[in-house]
């Protein structure tokens, strides 16, 4: 996650006010101190800042947080209120023209994945309203532009408008919506020019698409491993062109994280989406509170349930939840449910969502390289029907048919064989109301020697808490 280094100095700072019964002016006067370092080295705008400090500084003081119970709890609850409202205060969608089409004019810096981002967009709106979407493709100078909208078209299904580069892209605008109105198309996306740096070229061109265009949403398309270039460059566009909200790409890059908590307390203009990686199913609706929520720590539940929903198939769930009670989980099972697990994306965010799992030093070796899921798709593929179906009778020669078959050493077959043995043991169990084979599930699921160290963890914490809750029912039933 972005803000990784963030939220680990954020963590280390709340530690301190943890358990105290009372905190002292000299407690908040450090606690201040830390949180400001912490926010200008993931490269947050230094004005909004030392605003932030001042607003919680504030806050805290008052004679009831630093007095009453839990004062450390306080704070924190304080800080997370902060954060969500200087990254918006709440979630903001897209306006709807009250007739067709709504036109969402993109944008950006060259580099920034404007391109990338508009078929992004036009996917997740089909997805999710069966809309209809036309693509302009109005940037004529940027080598291969318009075979790039035309490429990201053909994979989200989306038609795309285009005169070639002799034309003016004003003109081209022009054309496109005369032809969205007679196709009915109820979105259309304008893909304009951009530049490796703001000129007034540029904006006097953007001016002139908006003019005729008259877009219900200018949409700013950032690079947030740009970090505070990508405030000055918000800042650019919106003093031009009055944008109206901002697409921050490349969250999931190597950056300090500080354009995300910025832009909105710079420009006044929220963020709508976060784009992670170059798959159009990478998208997502910026939530200020959720955002907020994992950078303290607390995890993010929400976003992890709907990407559950999202990546999940229900159906096949539910077969596995009978092939489970049935005890007749096969190989076939085991690829599948590996597979559903990569699509919801890079595991360590994944458990970054689980609270109490953020910044956790078993998550630093948590992920699933592809090539190991291909290792294992390898072996399966090799098998018979009816190996798949009874591993039971995998003997040595047939693992060592298997191993041959698919190019890899005995010793990964006999070992994926012990996996999955040992996941459908623990899956039997759990069925059957027995998680004592739960710590088994992360290992036997291939996914990396990480894997095991965070499962222990989790499962140490469950027993201990499961210990004492029975502790209590006992003590109740003496009583």
């Amino acid at each position: 996650m972005a803000f990784e280094g963030l939220s680990e100095k954020l963590q280390d700072t709340f530690k301190k006010l943890r358990g105290k019964g009372k905190i002292s002016e000299a407690d908040l006067r450090e606690t201040m101190r830390d949180i400001r370092l912490a926010l200008l080295d993931a490269d947050v705008n230094f004005t909004v800042v030392r605003n932030f400090i001042k607003s919680v500084q504030s806050k805290a003081k008052g004679e009831s947080v630093l007095e009453g119970l839990n004062p450390g709890q306080q704070i924190i609850k304080i800080v997370n209120d902060e954060l969500t409202e200087m990254m918006g205060g709440e979630a903001t969608t897209l306006k709807k023209s009250e007739k067709i089409p709504t036109i969402i004019m993109m944008a950006g810096l060259q580099g920034a994945g404007k391109t990338t981002t508009v078929g992004k967009l036009a996917k997740r709106l089909k997805e999710e309203e069966n809309a209809r979407p036309l693509m302009i493709a109005a940037d004529i100078y940027r080598p291969a532009a318009i075979e790039q909208l035309q490429q990201v078209g053909n994979q989200v299904d989306v038609p795309v408008f285009e005169e070639g580069t002799d034309v003016d892209p004003v003109k081209i605008v022009e054309d496109g919506l005369a032809q969205a109105r007679e196709n009915k198309n109820d979105y259309v996306f304008i893909d304009t020019a951009g530049r490796l740096q703001i000129d007034e070229k540029l904006m006097d061109e953007l001016k002139n698409i908006k003019e005729v265009a008259k877009p219900t949403d200018i949409l700013l398309v950032v690079d947030a491993m740009t970090g505070q270039n990508a405030v000055n460059t918000a800042e650019g566009f919106n003093d031009a062109l009055d944008i109206t909200g901002v697409v921050l790409t490349k969250l999931d890059g190597d950056t300090r994280g500080g354009a995300a908590l910025s832009i909105k307390a710079v420009t006044g203009k929220p963020i709508l989406y976060t784009g992670q990686g170059e798959k159009m199913d990478n998208l997502d609706i910026f939530h200020p509170d959720r955002m907020a929520s994992r950078i303290l720590g607390m995890g993010d539940v929400l976003s992890f349930v709907e990407k559950t929903q999202k990546n999940i198939d229900e159906k096949k769930s539910l077969e596995l939840a009978e092939k489970m009670k049935e005890n007749s989980f096969n190989f076939d099972d085991f690829l599948s449910q590996l597979e559903q697990i990569q699509n919801m994306g890079p595991l360590k965010d994944l458990m970054g969502m689980i609270p109490g799992m953020a910044n956790n030093p078993a998550l630093a070796n948590v992920e699933m390289d592809p090539k190991d899921l291909d290792r294992i798709k390898a072996i399966i593929y090799s098998m018979t029907n009816e190996e798949r179906d009874n591993p039971d009778v995998l003997n040595p020669s047939r693992r060592r048919r298997i191993a041959r078959g698919s190019a890899q050493p005995i010793q990964s077959v006999n070992r994926l064989i012990k996996q999955f043995n040992q996941m459908k043991k623990m899956m039997n169990q759990m069925t059957n109301g027995n998680m004592s084979g739960m710590e088994n599930m992360m290992q036997a699921s291939g996914m990396g020697k990480g894997m095991g160290k965070l499962s222990n963890l989790a499962m140490k914490r469950m027993s201990r808490k499961m210990k004492k809750n029975k502790k209590k029912r006992n003590k109740k039933k003496r009583k």
